[in-house]
């Protein structure tokens, strides 16, 4: 029999699982590390862990034999079949108030499913979502954990002190809510990275092929532009990447090929936000521009067959048009993040978690890949006013967008005659335009269903009375059965 002696253990061997490892054993924790492959446990032993505390397991059954009650089993395998075939090789091996906890991606749906069929085991159950890539999980990632409530002692001194800090020592991990709250959370978090990046490569595409500035131009652009409420990892390594050179000193970014790729996480965040009926159209942007990036063949015939705008050329101060820029990614971000958060109040609703609206942008403020200082300024708003309905409702936030309106106008503007693609920027204006009227055309929308469909409709004076006119003369007085999807 193995003697119980780690504080924790960790499933999967990978660059994650690896790092992470490597992480709690500074903080002071025995790790126990397994992995499906017994021989990477072996190997990483023998290099990567030398001269620490980590501890090796040959199998799942020795994992538990070494793991201190109430045992912690860490999970970094890849989504899907493999957590569930991972969690059935465990449960043979643990006790009630035992816990496992999911660190990969899964899609919160399961998330939430694992739970309810651990917690009837008497089993705890965590989905944590981990963002901040290898340099994260090495030296401090963001930590989003969620589940069954009373896990949250268990691994609130281990996940706190191997989270990244903030500027003030501040965790950047604090409990979520129940269920697959932590996973979804995630999924939003990467949901907002596609929206930045998005707008991150608008700007980019305006300084580069509107304003014609080099790559080492746009480097000191991007420089100051991190000495702003911009201030970002993303800014700050899109200066890096424009400063990179390859061997025969060109750039290498404008050598990659132009069709982003995806792993799924933007999708379920789009797709979620459809399921919850909030608009959530600067993320859902990003992900169909990079659907249309990967159609390289057709836009590269259709660039041939589709004259574009030649005659207008931008012919402004370019100095002024840079500053427009800079307001509008700030201004877009502003609202991306508002939609993140709506998202995440209505997905409380309906899913019956307590989110942690202020702790929350404090996760993400170290260690992943949207941290920013803009951040601090969303956890201030969430803690004046834990029940703000939307950030644009903020003063800070409103104020910050006012401010930036007219060069946001004037940047969308100038793309759309000059025929230059903005579409996460101009849909996340179109968004705060619609968000701010008091009345929307959907009078027509409901008008034509009602005419074409007898779907009826509700009169301003009389809300949540549906009525159906016979437009024509010819219609019938049945109407359809209301409701919504």
């Amino acid at each position: 029999m193995s003697e119980a002696v780690a504080d924790i253990g960790l499933i999967g061997l990978a660059v994650m699982g690896q790092n992470l490892i490597l992480n709690m054993n500074d903080k002071g924790f025995t790790v126990c590390a397994f992995n499906r492959t017994v021989s990477k446990v072996d190997d990483f032993l023998a290099n990567e862990a030398k001269g620490t505390k980590v501890i090796g397991a040959h199998s799942v059954a020795e994992l538990c034999s070494k793991l201190k009650k109430p045992r912690k089993v860490i999970l970094l395998v890849k989504a899907g079949d493999a957590v569930d075939n991972f969690i059935q090789q465990l449960l043979p091996h643990l006790e009630k108030g035992d816990l496992i906890i999911d660190g990969g991606n899964s899609h919160f749906p399961d998330t939430n499913r694992r739970c309810g069929e651990l917690e009837q085991r008497g089993l705890l159950y965590v989905g944590a979502g981990v963002s901040g890539g290898e340099e994260g999980a090495r030296h401090g990632p963001s930590l989003m954990p969620g589940g069954t409530t009373g896990a949250w002692p268990l691994i609130q001194e281990i996940f706190q002190k191997t989270a990244a800090k903030t500027e003030d020592g501040t965790p950047c991990c604090d409990w979520v809510g129940e269920g697959g709250s932590g996973h979804y959370v995630k999924m939003v978090h990467n949901g907002i990275e596609y929206g930045d990046m998005q707008i991150i490569a608008e700007a980019y595409n305006l300084l580069k092929d509107v304003l014609g500035l080099s790559y080492d131009e746009m480097a000191n652009v991007f420089d100051e532009w991190n000495k702003t409420e911009l201030d970002s990892f993303l800014i700050e390594i899109t200066r890096d990447i424009f400063k990179f050179r390859d061997t025969d000193g060109k750039p290498l970014v404008e050598k990659i090929r132009d069709t982003a790729g995806q792993k799924g996480t933007g999708k379920w965040t789009a797709m979620s936000a459809l399921d919850l009926g909030m608009p959530v159209t600067l993320i859902g942007e990003a992900v169909f521009a990079r659907c249309l990036s990967s159609l390289k063949d057709e836009r590269l015939a259709a660039s041939k067959a589709i004259p574009a705008p030649t005659d207008l050329k931008f012919t402004g101060d370019k100095a002024a048009f840079i500053e427009d820029i800079r307001q509008a990614c700030y201004a877009a971000k502003i609202i991306s993040y508002a939609q993140g958060f709506m998202m995440l109040r209505e997905a409380a609703k309906v899913h019956g978690w307590n989110l942690n609206y202020s702790g929350i942008a404090p996760m993400w403020k170290g260690g992943c890949i949207i941290r920013s200082a803009f951040l601090g300024d969303i956890a201030a708003a969430f803690n004046k006013n834990p029940n703000l309905a939307n950030l644009l409702l903020d003063d800070f936030f409103l104020k910050a967008v006012l401010k930036a309106m007219p060069h946001y106008r004037r940047v969308v503007s100038q793309a759309v005659l000059l025929g230059v693609p903005v579409p996460a920027l101009s849909t996340a204006l179109a968004f705060f335009d619609g968000y701010r009227h008091a009345r929307l055309p959907a009078n027509l929308i409901q008008a034509q269903r009602d005419f074409f469909g007898a779907h009826t409709y509700e009169l301003e004076e009389k809300p949540g009375n549906h009525i159906h006119t016979n437009w024509t003369g010819r219609g019938g007085r049945v109407s359809s059965t209301t409701y919504e999807i």
